[in-house]
């Protein structure tokens, strides 16, 4: 299969390991995607592209409408840790979530959102054409997985700023304790702080539930462009 994916170069080694080399892969990077200059090379190479691509895969809200009125009948998956896509689902079809958060990617299932049942049947034969099992959730903001380590790392964010642990006694204790295979802080800097608060940022305006309320100290990291010190 020709897998074309949109925005997602920070992604593009999780992508071929996952699916493997027996697949085409195209890598349409668009910075920034909102100018219309941007617009124009993707009129002109995205089309092309699109002509020949199996399956779509997008990280990049600003590019849907474009790839939306050009792919067909294609099964188009856009990354759905901050958003849902029912909405979208209401005007085109064969559209899904997916989970493709750094390192939630490349696991043995691929965590999707189908919001239309209808599309159970192309789901399921696109997952084994691209030799993957899979697993449906709800159509939701942050998925199941996203969801989960994001508030794990949002409540360590709060125990830090408390200072009732340090950054390195907090990930051992994740790890020895619940044998995750990273402690939040360091996974934090795999996801990306950036995008682990605009995951949150995202489950805080759809749920208002106080777990999901983004801590301050989280926050200034990401406003100031940080990672977390993690050796000391």
């Amino acid at each position: 299969m020709h897998l074309l994916i949109i925005d997602g170069g920070h992604a593009e080694a999780e992508f071929r390991q996952k699916f493997g080399p027996m697949h085409e892969y195209s890598f349409l990077t668009l910075d920034p995607p909102e100018t219309a200059a941007t617009r124009e090379v993707l009129e002109q190479q995205g089309s092309e592209v699109l002509a020949t691509a199996d399956v779509l895969f997008s990280f990049s809200e600003d590019l849907w409408p474009f790839v939306l009125d050009n792919k067909g009948q294609k099964p188009y998956f856009v990354e759905a840790s901050g958003n849902a896509v029912t909405l979208l689902n209401k005007r085109y079809s064969s559209i899904f979530g997916f989970c493709g958060l750094p390192t939630l990617l490349n696991r043995p299932l691929l965590e999707v959102s189908s919001p239309n049942p209808e599309n159970a049947p192309q789901l399921a034969e696109t997952c084994a054409a691209l030799g993957t099992d899979y697993r449906v959730v709800q159509d939701r903001v942050g998925l199941v997985t996203p969801r989960v380590i994001c508030m794990i790392i949002n409540e360590a964010c709060y125990t830090l700023q408390e200072g009732t642990a340090s950054i390195q006694d907090i990930d051992k204790s994740m790890k020895l304790g619940t044998r995750y295979p990273r402690g939040p802080f360091e996974w934090a800097n795999l996801i990306g702080v950036s995008r682990v608060y605009e995951v949150l940022k995202a489950l805080w305006e759809d749920t208002h539930e106080e777990r999901y309320k983004v801590c301050p100290l989280l926050k200034s990291m990401y406003l100031r462009g940080e990672q977390f010190q993690l050796n000391e």
